[in-house]
């Protein structure tokens, strides 16, 4: 295949939220697109939470995660753009006539007209229970992302964190486990506040500030951790409790790892790629959208992500083609739609 064949007017970095709308919009937008992704699955940081509710997508009805995750890469596909899985990028250069090559860690190269990055805050590493021990639990009954919540029935569960994960879990589970222990080293938790308010009403067992110390088992299931109260600094204080469990829950975040894009010379902070208006980053033909960019009045939700995707693809498809009209070009507008609205049934309406 020659280079003319294989160049791409658009190659995506990153199959998250962002990454997923922009290789459907760029389709709209009559870009070739290849969208490429460093794991073996689409979807992002979504996958971490695969059964919680998502409520804050606009005119769309709360659904599970995993479930606007299977619409996401569905709506991704239909323009048949090339989306390649288990490649993490690591160099990018120019050619001497203005393109962009980018590697992966396999060595295979992609060759591209412009790029966007919507990698989230880097490569996901869940941070893990710093425990000694703990590293055995990890295939039976320690976990770092919730999959399946049936696997909690009529089980003691117990959350180790305080943020937005932990506190939507522990509610979750509520209904669901026999018991529900949250454990977080703040007194304050870093959750919306009515998620907060209804932990705090319910029947789950509130435990602050407490950290796990200890991890107690067979070689393969745990049955107890001890939990030490601590103080403001985080040293142990005179009290500590065992408690019986079935399966632990760690929640305490999520560590990126952006080293491989923080050696192409981008502007950067410590976690984001700075953008402009545009979404452009500080090399000429490389965009950045979703958690990856940062701009001023940035809104950090799922809704801005679409966006972000959406205004990086019109300013992309311009570079390449400054006569393209740089406008929100809404789908009545792509003819492709009025054959796949008489598929689905719907009826043309003339506005």
């Amino acid at each position: 295949m020659t280079d003319e064949l294989e160049l791409y007017d658009l190659t995506i970095v990153g199959g998250g939220p962002a990454g997923l709308f922009a290789t459907f919009y760029s389709g709209m937008r009559n870009m070739k697109t290849k969208l490429i992704e460093a794991s073996d699955h689409l979807g992002g940081k979504l996958n971490s939470y695969p059964e919680k509710m998502i409520w804050d997508v606009g005119g769309m009805p709360p659904l599970p995660s995993k479930q606007l995750i299977k619409q996401l890469i569905d709506q991704s596909k239909t323009f048949n753009p090339t989306i390649v899985l288990n490649q993490q990028i690591q160099h990018i250069e120019r050619t001497n006539k203005g393109n962009l090559i980018i590697r992966s860690h396999t060595g295979e190269q992609h060759h591209t007209r412009t790029v966007l990055l919507s990698v989230g805050y880097g490569v996901p590493k869940p941070l893990k229970l710093d425990v000694e021990g703990a590293k055995e639990y990890e295939e039976t009954n320690l976990h770092y992302a919730v999959t399946d919540i049936e696997q909690y029935r009529d089980k003691r569960v117990v959350i180790s964190g305080g943020g937005d994960s932990a506190v939507d879990w522990a509610n979750e589970l509520e209904g669901v486990a026999q018991k529900v222990t949250i454990v977080h080293r703040r007194n304050q938790f870093g959750g919306h506040e009515h998620s907060i308010q209804k932990m705090k009403n319910s029947t789950i067992d509130v435990k602050t500030p407490y950290v796990i110390n200890e991890i107690n088992g067979t070689k393969t299931h745990i049955h107890s951790v001890k939990i030490d109260e601590i103080d403001a600094s985080g040293m142990p204080l005179n009290h500590s409790e065992y408690v019986e469990v079935d399966a632990v829950i760690v929640n305490h975040g999520m560590q990126g790892d952006m080293s491989d894009i923080r050696n192409w010379g981008l502007e950067m902070d410590q976690r984001h790629v700075l953008v402009n208006d545009k979404l452009e980053t500080s090399i000429t033909g490389v965009y950045a959208a979703g958690d990856t960019a940062k701009f001023s009045n940035k809104i950090n939700l799922l809704a801005g992500a679409f966006t972000d995707a959406a205004v990086a693809v019109n300013h992309a498809k311009t570079h390449l083609k400054p006569e393209a009209a740089n406008e929100i070009f809404i789908s009545s507008h792509n003819p492709i739609f009025k054959e796949k609205n008489r598929a689905l049934g719907v009826s043309e309406v003339n506005v």
